[in-house]
């Protein structure tokens, strides 16, 4: 077998029992059936399934960052890393809170990310990755991307089920669900962690930009939708501590905040690499 194609099988395995994990879940959590509504926890099998996607996506992910010695990187293997680490997250998090029938929306995304690095192959190489300035702003941009990832489908999640009480439209995708409560204090849990790991990768960013980058730091497009972002997360936090939002008020300032940091550097790079073939 060539060696482009052994790069591509753990992209290409884990994207498949990730699929097979969220129609499962779909099947077991969320179709409705005559059956009565129950909460069915996680089992020790889905959860050993799943950390085996985890496992072999993250060597796919570590072969293409790091096998050909230094750090190569691309749009599509930072999304496939960002949304590794949300999964990851998600599992750790379900040993300490419920996080049942939140699968079916999580690992279908989760899917069509690890197979992203299959689809968009071509990697660049990273200068600086030695660092320890570029090393520190890396990985808390990285999980402060996936936190958010999260928070956003949590808030997505919240919505839905808010809507399902108020049509007084019990469904088992509802009853698979957390409380609304615990969703919430979840929810802003994972806001205020992301939040403080997005302060550490912008302050790192500026202070080191010459060290990371090469130059120092300019105004581009990428980093005033990265501060944009903090701005919004910041004005969320502050409006929870003062005046109490919660509900609507607190999903759509998760979710605009969300989409602006998307763009702050998955939207740059899509449109650099996939649509214009800039590496």
């Amino acid at each position: 077998m060539p060696d482009i194609l052994l790069h591509l099988l753990p992209h290409v395995v884990s994207s498949l029992l990730y699929a097979a994990l969220g129609i499962h879940f779909w099947h077991t959590r969320w179709r409705e059936t005559d059956r009565p509504l129950v909460t069915l926890p996680m089992q020790h099998w889905e959860r050993a399934t799943l950390l085996t996607a985890l496992g072999i996506q993250g060597f796919g992910l570590y072969q293409g960052l790091f096998g050909a010695g230094g750090m190569r990187f691309s749009f599509s293997f930072a999304l496939s890393l960002m949304l590794w680490l949300a999964v990851l997250i998600y599992w750790l998090e379900s040993f300490r809170s419920r996080m049942d029938g939140l699968q079916p929306m999580v690992l279908p995304l989760a899917a069509l990310a690890a197979l992203s690095p299959a689809l968009f192959p071509q990697l660049r190489v990273v200068a600086h990755a030695g660092a320890w300035g570029f090393q520190l702003h890396f990985l808390t941009a990285m999980l402060a991307y996936s936190l958010f990832t999260l928070s956003a489908l949590h808030a997505v999640f919240m919505g839905f089920a808010e809507r399902k009480l108020h049509q007084r439209a019990i469904t088992k995708s509802l009853t698979s669900l957390p409380p609304i409560l615990a969703m919430e204090a979840l929810l802003f849990r994972m806001i205020t962690v992301a939040f403080c790991l997005l302060t550490v990768a912008l302050v790192s960013g500026v202070m080191f930009s010459e060290a990371i980058f090469g130059k120092a730091m300019v105004l581009d497009h990428k980093t005033l939708f990265a501060f944009a972002s903090w701005g919004i997360f910041a004005a969320l936090l502050i409006g929870r501590r003062i005046y109490g939002w919660r509900g609507r008020v607190a999903l759509r300032w998760t979710l605009a905040g969300f989409m602006v940091l998307l763009l702050a550097y998955m939207g740059s790079r899509f449109v650099a690499e996939v649509l214009l073939h800039r590496y």
